[in-house]
């Protein structure tokens, strides 16, 4: 700190009171701002109406946005944070710029958009940078011919919904295949439902399944299922409520849907307000300082 005082390197403010700060020259530290006056940025890296005229050549001239980023910025900013085969987010992908670039540069992507950009914007352009056919933006700089492909996933609703009463119950909008898929991911089972056992909705062992109903089960139904799996098998039963004692039956495990997923996740949010500060962490692999 001294050193650095004597070399005039800490600034403490125009009245030398302020929290010091270390001073860094430009030539000391790697570029990652541009400043459009200076250093002929707007040529080298083009602007939002340069873009425009982009996105309308892409035929994506209805409901375009105001102010895409150009493709050239988007390039400079992967060359200084990436490297090929690296993975890209963009959580508000726009008109899909981000993923157009790192495509044509040889990146992974991932891109998110909950409006109705995904279907005006993004797939109509990506499948024109895959087929070769958006030779515009940095595609000559790269020689981009085309070329690789994408999956589209949409978001499924919310698997539990408060009713009037402010109580969780699982969300109507869900069919019984959505909903078994849905639980069996969510306990790490592998959805296989089995033609022969109506109870065979998943497995995560050649003898270990999974149930999912919407029904509350009785004493009866769930004397039934545990004489069916029989011994050498277990079964998970996931269902709306149920009734007597699920201890009885050594080979069910029994639970309630709502319950045992409602400490999973976040549930009935349809915007951007989802909490991932406290999600659960992977499981720790093992290291070297953990062998004997």
């Amino acid at each position: 700190m001294l050193n650095w005082i004597a070399d005039n390197r800490i600034w403490f403010g125009v009245d030398g009171d302020a929290k010091p700060s270390i001073k860094r020259f430009l030539s000391e530290v790697t570029e990652t701002w541009f400043q459009a006056r200076r250093f002929g940025c707007r040529r080298k890296l083009g602007t939002t109406t340069n873009q425009k005229m982009r996105c309308a050549h892409c035929s994506l001239k209805r409901n375009r946005l105001d102010t895409p980023k150009p493709e050239r910025l988007l390039k400079r900013v992967l060359e200084i944070a990436t490297n090929p085969g690296d993975l890209v987010l963009d959580s508000f992908a726009g008109s899909g710029t981000t993923g157009a670039v790192a495509h044509k540069m040889g990146r992974r992507w991932i891109m998110i958009e909950l409006g109705e950009h995904c279907h005006t914007h993004i797939i109509p352009r990506l499948k024109k940078v895959i087929d070769g056919e958006d030779q515009g933006g940095i595609s000559k700089a790269v020689n981009w011919k085309g070329g690789g492909g994408f999956r589209y996933y949409r978001l499924a609703p919310s698997l539990l919904q408060q009713d009037r009463w402010g109580q969780w119950v699982i969300n109507k909008e869900y069919n019984a295949e959505m909903l078994a898929a849905a639980i069996c991911k969510l306990e790490g089972f592998t959805y296989a439902p089995s033609d022969a056992h109506y109870w065979q909705h998943g497995k995560s062992t050649e003898s270990d399944f999974i149930y999912v109903t919407t029904q509350s089960l009785t004493p009866e139904q769930l004397q039934a299922l545990s004489d069916e799996v029989g011994e050498g098998r277990s079964l998970l039963v996931c269902c709306s409520a149920f009734r007597g004692d699920a201890n009885r039956y050594p080979n069910l495990t029994v639970k309630k849907i709502p319950k045992m997923v409602l400490s999973r996740c976040e549930w009935g949010h349809d915007d951007y307000s989802l909490n991932v500060e406290n999600l659960p962490m992977a499981p720790r692999k093992l290291g070297q300082e953990d062998l004997f």
